[in-house]
């Protein structure tokens, strides 16, 4: 899995597609484009009776380009990044920065991809993505994106507690100060924390409770562990933001019934 941050630091967590995946999904567009292509030359060879040997060879060259270049490069692009192939395979195809991409995009790609893949029988492509992480063709590379697995099973949303031992401290404390960064990171980490290592796990707690505990008071009872203290902190900050929700919300269901009483004219 990566994890990309956008300008709204907001953490995306995208999981690239394995080589196995991608084959298949190029697989399947690759026996689409050849199908549509014997299609249309059947049409052509059918018509040839009536054009001269240059107007032929024109007709299969412009039918190659169209089956084996415009059509991938305006599917991919009209779908930002999905083709039947990569629907079947569950992938799609986004820049390196996880957004969807464009024309230019595409047509890197499909330019690239009738070098890779049809003139060279596969070969430069298999080659090119056995040697990097994110399985990546060469036209990936050039054009700056690569596949993602779009259907991830869901997970079951992590619940946070306030450890019992902790409630009356939790309940005082004052953690308005907090950091949105800071807070995002320990929701982060507690959702986490049950794929890491043990070693990797108490390390990481241990860095970020430190870093909460700058803008955290009082501290917590002696003999708090950091991960006790980490899901105190992340529910009871949760807790307080859902109740002025609330508040919030109510309020301004109030004053729009007040309104709604008020005379406007006669």
């Amino acid at each position: 899995m990566s994890s990309i941050v956008t300008g709204e630091a907001v953490v995306l967590e995208l999981r690239p597609a394995s080589f196995a995946a991608r084959a298949l999904g190029l697989l399947l567009d690759m026996a689409l484009s050849i199908v549509l292509l014997v299609v249309i030359l059947m049409g052509v060879a059918a018509a040839g009776e009536d054009l001269d040997e240059a107007a032929l060879r024109a007709l299969v060259l412009a039918s190659v380009v169209f089956c084996l270049v415009i059509v991938p490069v305006a599917v991919e692009t009209l779908t930002r990044g999905l083709s039947l192939g990569k629907l079947a395979a569950g992938l799609r195809v986004v820049r390196d920065d996880g957004g969807a991409i464009r024309f230019r995009h595409a047509l890197i790609r499909g330019l690239t991809g009738f070098l890779e893949i049809y003139l060279t029988f596969g070969g430069l492509a298999i080659a090119v993505a056995l040697f990097n992480d994110r399985s990546r063709r060469l036209g990936d590379l050039m054009a700056g994106t690569y596949a993602i697995r779009s259907r991830v099973p869901v997970e079951e949303a992590t619940p946070v507690l306030v450890p019992p031992r902790l409630r009356a401290w939790a309940g005082t404390a004052d953690i308005g100060r907090i950091p949105d960064a800071t807070a995002r990171r320990a929701s982060q980490f507690i959702r986490q924390a049950g794929r890491m290592a043990p070693l990797s796990r108490a390390g990481m707690a241990e860095s970020i409770a430190t870093e909460l505990a700058a803008h955290v008071a009082p501290p917590p009872p002696p003999g708090t562990s950091p991960g006790d203290y980490l899901a105190a902190v992340v529910a009871e900050r949760r807790s307080r933001e859902l109740a002025r929700l609330s508040q919030a919300r109510r309020r301004s269901a109030e004053t729009g019934e007040r309104l709604h009483r008020l005379p406007f004219g006669s």
